[in-house]
């Protein structure tokens, strides 16, 4: 597989295609990133204090060019979710290898972020099973994890079925911050 950062590749069934994100999808997460009832859901685990709410499309336009110079940096990888039904994205997914002095130093890194009507098990299900796959390969890792919260339990569901399983191991931040609530995956 090529390198991820040089040529991100698709990934597409029936019902979803996942592809990095544009500048043209900012209308569209601006719904999902406005969410109040999704919010709850988003990871923002060692994200600088960014809770992943932008309420206006000036906020969420720095967030898509945030994202998109993250991708050409190499710091992660953040796919549009579309549902092809509806021709819009409907959330996003991010993919990074992380390097830390923790328990998941070199593990791959995903987070799913939907419209809170998409929060059901079998979406996520579907989506995961879209991208895990290829996870591996894309960011040199054998390991996955996932932060899934307690209350989230469409997720549990999901990340369960996919063979995800919890682990009481802590994401430890830059700042020394310890997070817990992380599934886990081995090749």
């Amino acid at each position: 597989m090529q390198n991820v950062y040089e040529s991100c590749p698709a990934f597409e069934n029936e019902r979803w295609l996942l592809r990095l994100i544009s500048k043209d999808d900012t209308a569209d997460l601006l719904e999902v990133y406005s969410d109040k009832n999704a919010l709850p859901f988003f990871n923002s685990d060692n994200c600088d204090g960014d809770n992943f709410y932008y309420p206006t499309m000036e906020r969420m336009q720095q967030a898509v060019d945030f994202w998109d110079y993250s991708y050409k940096y190499k710091w992660f990888v953040r796919w549009a979710i579309v549902d092809k039904s509806a021709g819009k994205a409907v959330g996003t997914i991010e993919m990074f290898q992380r390097l830390s002095d923790d328990d998941f130093d070199k593990a791959g890194v995903i987070r799913v972020d939907l419209g809170s009507t998409y929060e059901r098990a079998e979406v996520i299900y579907e989506i995961l099973s879209l991208i895990i796959p290829s996870g591996y390969e894309m960011f040199g890792c054998d390991r996955i994890i996932s932060k899934v919260p307690i209350y989230a339990v469409e997720r549990q569901e999901a990340f369960s079925r996919y063979g995800f399983e919890k682990t009481d191991s802590v994401l430890v931040a830059k700042d020394g911050a310890a997070f817990n609530g992380y599934w886990i995956i081995r090749k």
